[in-house]
């Protein structure tokens, strides 16, 4: 790996505005944007139909291998709702700046799209299940956490900005 490496990086429950929230920063910050989801998307299409053809072993390959990428990059990334499933990307994300994004239940329910997220076809009792499951790892990684059920999203752009340039010392 280079010297490159992420201004800052968004993990979190899916759903939680974690892409919404670091597009925003990365404006703020002149900076490009990589989520991790999207590139897979881009590379080997739809990740639905890549569970349902390949499943979800093959889907977490392509994702370890896009945030491997993504960790070299001078960017804000945001990971998909299960990277820090993988023990390697938790042990990755340790020397890294990492906002945790939270939203309530209720909060999350109108943005659950089943049909776009494999691992919630159950919609929010599914959506329940996986944040209790991850949430000892989301805490692990996590340097600070921003809750993204009631502050609009700019506010909460403008305070993980703050943050970084704190942590930047800019």
């Amino acid at each position: 790996m280079g010297n490159d490496r992420p201004l800052v990086v968004f993990v979190g429950p899916p759903a939680a505005g974690k892409s919404r929230v670091g597009r925003r920063v990365a404006k703020m910050l002149d900076a490009p944007f990589i989520d991790t989801d999207s590139v897979i998307s881009k590379e080997h299409g739809p990740i639905p139909e890549i569970f349902e053809e390949h499943g979800e072993a093959y889907f977490r390959d392509l994702e370890r291998a896009a945030i491997i990428n993504a960790l070299t990059q001078s960017a804000v990334v945001a990971l998909g709702g299960g990277a820090v499933v993988d023990p390697d990307t938790r042990k990755d994300l340790g020397d890294q700046r990492v906002v945790l994004v939270t939203i309530s239940a209720d909060k999350v329910a109108p943005r659950l799209n089943p049909d776009k997220r494999p691992l919630l076809t159950g919609g929010l009792e599914s959506w329940k299940a996986l944040v209790e499951q991850r949430q000892p790892w989301y805490e692990e990684v996590a340097d600070v956490v921003f809750d993204t059920s009631s502050e609009p999203l700019d506010h909460i752009a403008l305070q993980v900005v703050q943050w970084v340039e704190q942590e930047l010392g800019t």
